[in-house]
Order: structure tokens, then sequence, then C-alpha cells
């Protein structure tokens, strides 16, 4: 038995717009001016506050925390009205994956529980994941711990473990574990960052899931 453990924004689902907008909201709520596209983007994978810290460094931390919770709440609002998509070819293989007898299926994500709880609930994903690692339960990624729990919670140890995300932050943390990694190049990192690290880059997610499948053989 092996276990595969997924990213959600940039890798799962496409949260571009919202992340960005919710940002750029919390921003303005505290009177700073709203960062660019590549800069939000940057931080994805980070717990908020980890985050928050990076794109205002210079901002006292009393600013940092309003900009938190005013992020939560814009996204909450936002999230709402339009919840983010799954990537074309997201439902497919993760119904083939969940179907094996040799797999098991995860989740390390630097949403919250909350989050990832309305985001499983929507896309009706919640019965595909033995086990859910969310930012509120551990430190930030490239921090191991949220792998380390999810090999624990699934009672297979991180050689048998393979993460799959978008961020050099997700490479990171696998490395860190002692698990596999494969990136996917259609997330907010850079494909060029990625390849980079040393891991292997899929395409799209029907090469994914033969990466997969070759990986678990």
């Amino acid at each position: 038995m092996k276990l595969v453990v997924f990213d959600v924004d940039g890798t799962l689902i496409d949260s571009e717009a919202l992340i960005v907008g919710a940002m750029e909201m919390a921003f303005e709520g505290v009177g700073m001016s709203p960062l660019d596209r590549t800069q939000v983007l940057s931080i994805v994978g980070l717990s908020l506050p980890v985050a928050v810290g990076r794109l205002a460094p210079e901002a006292p931390l009393t600013q940092q925390d309003a900009i938190v919770e005013g992020y939560r709440n814009a996204f909450l609002s936002r999230r709402i009205d339009s919840e983010a998509p799954l990537y074309e070819g997201a439902r497919d293989c993760l119904d083939a994956l969940a179907a094996r007898d040799d797999l098991v299926l995860g989740v390390a994500t630097g949403k919250s529980r909350r989050g990832l709880d309305a985001m499983l609930d929507h896309h009706g994903l919640r019965g595909h994941f033995v086990t859910l690692q969310t930012a509120d339960q551990h430190p930030s990624k490239p921090h191991p711990d949220m792998l380390l729990s999810a090999c624990r919670e699934a009672g297979l140890a991180p050689g048998d473990a393979l993460m799959i995300g978008d961020t050099e932050f997700d490479m990171e943390m696998a490395d860190a574990a002692g698990c596999d990694a494969i990136a996917v190049s259609w997330g907010y990192h850079a494909p060029d960052a990625l390849r980079a690290l040393g891991k292997p880059l899929a395409g799209d997610y029907a090469e994914l899931r033969r990466m997969i499948e070759d990986w678990a053989a």
C-alpha cells in the first residue's frame, strides 16, 4: 500500500482569482496598496500568517494580523459567490486512483480546515481521502509535519508516500519528510523553478496519473 498526498490550491483547484482578489481587499482594508498578481501567487502554499509576513515584512504585527483577518473574511465572501473550479482532468484522476486497492489518497494544504472542508463538500470529494492535513493543524510548509502526520494516519512510512504539488514549498516539504514528489506545471510557481529542484514535472492530469501509476508499480 502507498500514499499519494495532494496539495489543493494550484494543484487540484484553480483558486487564483479568489486568492488574488481576497488579498487585494485585505491590503486595501488596512490602507496599503495591493500587490501585483505575481507577488501574491508566490506565497500560495504557505500558511496565511507566514504568507502575509512575507508579503508585508515592514508592516507592524498588528497590521499583519489585520491583513490576515481581512483576507479570511474576503476569501469566504468571494468563495460563497463562486467556488474555485477543479482543474481539467482532476476528478477523473482522483476517481481512478481512489479506486485502486494499492493506493490511498491524502491532502496537505495551506488552507484552513474550514476552507478545505468547504472545497471537498462543494466538489463531492470528501470520500476520496483518508487523511486531511491543513495549515491550522501544523507549521507552515515546507516544514515536514503535514506529510509526516499524513503518513502516520495512513499507517505508512514516508518512503511509501508521494507528494503532488505546484510550488517549491511542496517539493521542499517532501524532501524534508523523506517522501517522493511530483510537481505539476499548471499551478502558481514557474515550471523552471520546479525543474530546478530536480523533481518530475507533469504537464496535465493525464500525464500525472501515468506518472503516479508508474511510481506505485
